[in-house]
């Protein structure tokens, strides 16, 4: 399937403010990327670079004043996630170089403290993709979504308290779960195709099977039509924007889906 995605950040500026920005997709191995556009108001100098974890990222000093950032890209993905029940645990000596970085607890996602949760959650399934499933499954009956929650910035251990949260909680405690199992997990942040209400997104991939598979405990079903923008250990390596200094006067931000009926020219 082909999506439109866009996203429009505005804020108000005090004070020449320095930028972080991960808004652009990159193509894989899931999505193809056919076009692209990025407009800056005013134009800034930006800098590009990749991250540790390959995502795009730019760099630039915002004037004081309104600043926007508009970017839109059409891009091909699955419209369905890969399923695999029965795909097997991958013991930590195989596992790729490059996977062993996803089973250490990290800023938001404090696995050490999950080992007799997850236990208790997986018993008697069988180890590898059915247990992340199964933890997905349990997320979804046990923590109310709710787009308007009041706590910001939580990590796992809080979700696990508070039994409620937005996307990103439900992938922290997901992560926190399989990695206390020694499955390597990692967070996702992108676009969602007919997500209510339409925002930026997030979930959670698990390496079992010796590949990457998607799971998402906000959605009673599995649903594809996703365009991945960032990974990352925790939410702390996947913001959209980051500035240093006194935050802005202020922000706001615009995301759109849409389903494309034919390949972009």
């Amino acid at each position: 399937m082909w999506l439109r995605t866009s996203c429009h950040l505005s804020f108000t500026i005090a004070t020449p403010t320095p930028f972080i920005l991960m808004l652009r997709p990159r193509s894989g191995v899931q999505q193809w990327v056919a076009r692209e556009s990025y407009t800056i108001q005013p134009s800034v100098p930006v800098l590009e670079y990749t991250d540790g974890y390959g995502n795009l990222c730019q760099r630039l000093i915002a004037p004081p004043g309104a600043f926007s950032i508009r970017t839109s890209s059409d891009v091909m993905t699955e419209d369905t996630i890969a399923l695999a029940p029965g795909a097997p645990f991958i013991e930590v000596p195989l596992l790729p170089d490059t996977v062993l970085t996803y089973l250490l607890p990290s800023r938001y996602c404090e696995s050490e403290r999950f080992l007799d949760m997850a236990s208790d959650i997986v018993r008697d399934v069988a180890p590898g993709y059915d247990q992340v499933a199964c933890i997905a499954a349990w997320i979804e009956r046990t923590i109310r979504l709710n787009p308007g929650c009041e706590f910001d910035h939580m990590s796992a251990v809080d979700v696990n308290q508070r039994r409620e949260g937005v996307c990103r909680d439900f992938a922290h405690l997901g992560i926190a779960l399989c990695r206390a199992l020694c499955i390597p997990a990692r967070m996702v942040v992108g676009y969602l195709h007919g997500l209510q209400p339409m925002d930026l997104h997030a979930w959670f991939e698990a390496y079992v099977g010796d590949r990457w598979y998607t799971f998402d405990a906000t959605q009673k079903t599995p649903r594809g039509g996703r365009v991945t923008v960032a990974y990352g250990h925790d939410a702390a390596n996947v913001a959209i924007f980051t500035q240093f200094g006194p935050p802005p006067d202020s922000a706001a931000m615009q995301v759109e889906v849409a389903l494309l009926e034919r390949a972009p020219d």
